[in-house]
């Protein structure tokens, strides 16, 4: 699998749904037809979603499903930090290692942990950007299973991301809480799967 063609779709369908993200939606059908089949079939029913469905309505869904649920949301140092003094520290890393990598972030009007941000760092630094995303691979599988229980066409773009990564996806939230658990050690280690650190506290305005 092409990772960083994956990366790049997974980046443009978690964003919002625009006039320019969704007249993409073509270009990325064939960029993963051919560079990922596998993954091309994970993406398959966000895309036929978009292409049937009036774009005012899309935009409406994807308002609910990240801004207005916390169990959706794309910012990924909420679910290992949730509204602790931690967390700043995490974005201001964060912003040194893009800077570092010279992936400039002015402009974009999002914290760098969106997770549209962090795919677009591991497309512009392979390398660092997919240890980036393991390191936050707990929250990755939270979000999938998250959008999975909701049967929301977002759940397979997800996955295709969490297939780019070693190792298996865990099947339930136990198994995701868990794989916290064994990770680097963090403030988050050892909390209940519903302790509200876990979780945003306050959905993010869109457009």
């Amino acid at each position: 699998m092409n990772a960083r063609v994956v990366h790049q779709a997974a980046s443009l369908c978690l964003s919002y749904p625009d006039d320019a993200v969704l007249g993409s939606a073509a270009m990325i059908d064939d960029a993963l037809r051919e560079a990922a089949p596998r993954a091309a079939a994970s993406f398959a029913p966000l895309l036929h979603w978009w292409a049937t469905t009036p774009p005012a309505e899309v935009q409406a869904v994807y308002v609910d499903t990240f801004d207005m649920s916390r169990r959706h949301a794309l910012y990924l140092s909420y679910w290992t930090d949730g509204d602790t003094r931690r967390r700043g520290a995490v974005l201001a890393d964060l912003k040194r290692r893009y800077r570092e990598a010279g992936l400039a972030l002015e402009g974009t009007g999002e914290l760098p942990d969106f997770l549209p941000l962090v795919l677009e760092f591991a497309r512009h630094s392979p390398q660092e950007g997919a240890a980036l995303l393991q390191e936050y691979r707990p929250s990755l599988e939270l979000i999938r299973l998250a959008l999975g229980e909701r049967g929301s066409p977002y759940a397979g773009v997800v996955a295709a991301v969490c297939d780019t990564l070693p190792g298996r996806s865990p099947a339930d939230r136990q198994q995701a809480m868990a794989m916290a658990a064994a990770g680097p050690p963090r403030e988050s280690v050892g909390l209940d799967p519903h302790d509200p650190r876990l979780l945003p506290l306050e959905p993010v305005g869109r457009r």
